[in-house]
């Protein structure tokens, strides 16, 4: 019974976790407005609009493959270590 406990509060977890995402839409808490619209917009963005993320806070990533292997340029902050530790 000590090791059924431990199995049923966790589940018991997960389906109470698992009820917790609702689906409907958003909108603002009663009472509270939207914020005002940014300069030089002719509306207020909808809840929707404002959870997109930006270019600037998601940029894309840009990978250059390399073609042909290269020689490493000297770094001049790849030093030995000292003795004076």
């Amino acid at each position: 019974m000590r090791r059924l406990a431990p199995t049923l509060a966790v589940s018991a977890l997960a389906l109470a976790l698992g009820g917790c995402g609702a689906s409907a839409p958003l909108k603002p808490a009663a009472g509270q407005q939207l914020p005002l619209a940014p300069y030089g917009r002719e509306g207020r963005q909808t809840a929707e609009d404002l959870l997109k993320a930006t270019p600037q806070a998601a940029p894309e990533r840009s990978v250059e493959l390399r073609k042909r292997s290269e020689k490493r340029l000297q770094d001049p902050f790849d030093l030995p270590p000292t003795d004076d530790e």
